[in-house]
């Protein structure tokens, strides 16, 4: 974290853009080329993937990497 500048983490809307599809994390997983236990570390904001990855999920999901990710403000009394 950079001095002065608040904590902030990923979050997504990964489970939600699956569910509109009604993919199982099994069947993200497969076409995006990991397991499903990375599914669902990411949709518990438990990993953080790579660009590559986001992009994949993006395209399998047909979203944009945007419409699945946010950064989003930590508040002060959530980090150490």
């Amino acid at each position: 974290m950079t001095q002065g500048r608040p904590a902030e983490r990923l979050e997504n809307r990964l489970r939600v853009a699956r569910a509109e599809f009604r993919m199982s994390q099994a069947d993200l997983a497969t076409q995006v080329g990991v397991t499903r236990q990375t599914i669902s570390s990411i949709e518990n904001n438990q990993y953080c993937p790579s660009a590559l990855l986001a992009f994949r999920l993006a395209r399998a999901l047909q979203r944009r990497v945007d419409e699945l990710f946010e950064i989003v403000e930590v508040p002060s009394d959530e980090h150490h």
